[in-house]
């Protein structure tokens, strides 16, 4: 999940692609400078991740080309209800597949919750990356969530309504997905699917990298254990949980961290 969404004028139309499927997705493009790569977490999108917060017009005012766009199963992008549409590395070959669409030479790579899970399998199979943000996430990225919790989630979201026996965990998943108009068979075929990386694809990465997570995020584990794994990596603990920290704060260590290992 990412931040909670408020109220905004109409959001302007995003661009669309063809990726390595042939499934639409939805993108936007803004500024000039050395590209930024935004990847949001489940169950939101590219404007509410990183509109709203302020992060997109934070990076443009420090001179980066930003993109960003919804995965598929979000937003305005394609939303398969088939488990197998996520399996197989597939919002990893969505991410390298838009690089590819805008001939893009090089990148850092800014993700948020599953985002950040799905930056962390690209980056090191990724020679255009040059540095890595990981929001949201921490220590817990390495074990992942088991395949009999990923289930019970989407089971939660695939119901006809709420129910009052799932975890509170699924309860709040599916609270989010509601408000935020998604598709729920969607959501949960992306829940199904296992999308997680492993140690040694952490330990395999070696672009400057920044662990980002709120205080009191109790989703994303200890942001000092997960760098503890990646080597070089620093963690940053900002104020907040997993819905709300994604503010100031995390626009500022996004962008200062930028500034210093990737200058524009």
């Amino acid at each position: 999940m990412s931040p909670r969404l408020r109220p905004q004028p109409p959001r302007p139309a995003p661009a669309r692609f063809t990726t390595f499927d042939g499934r639409q997705l939805a993108y936007m493009v803004a500024g000039a400078g050395p590209d930024v790569l935004l990847l949001h977490g489940f169950a939101s999108d590219h404007y509410g991740n990183w509109v709203r917060p302020g992060v997109v017009d934070a990076l443009v005012a420090a001179h980066r080309r930003v993109i960003a766009y919804d995965a598929r199963g979000h937003g305005q992008s394609d939303k398969p209800h088939e488990v197998d549409a996520y399996g197989d590395r597939a919002m990893v070959r969505d991410a390298q597949s838009l690089l590819d669409f805008l001939g893009v030479a090089a990148v850092d790579v800014v993700g948020y919750s599953m985002g950040a899970i799905v930056s962390s399998r690209l980056v090191p199979h990724e020679p255009r990356a040059r540095s890595l943000v990981l929001g949201g996430i921490g220590g817990r990225i390495a074990t992942g969530r088991s395949t009999e919790s990923r289930a019970r989630t989407a089971a939660a979201l695939e119901a006809r309504a709420a129910h009052t026996g799932a975890r509170p965990l699924d309860r709040a998943f599916r609270r989010f997905a509601e408000r935020s108009n998604n598709d729920l068979q969607a959501l949960g075929a992306v829940q199904r699917a296992a999308m997680g990386g492993t140690p040694e694809e952490l330990q395999a990465i070696r672009v400057p990298t920044l662990v980002v997570a709120g205080e009191h995020d109790r989703l994303a584990g200890s942001p000092h254990e997960l760098a503890a794994q990646i080597p070089g990596a620093q963690a940053v603990v900002i104020p907040g949980n997993h819905l709300s920290a994604v503010g100031p704060a995390f626009t500022q260590a996004i962008v200062g961290f930028l500034a210093r290992v990737s200058p524009a």
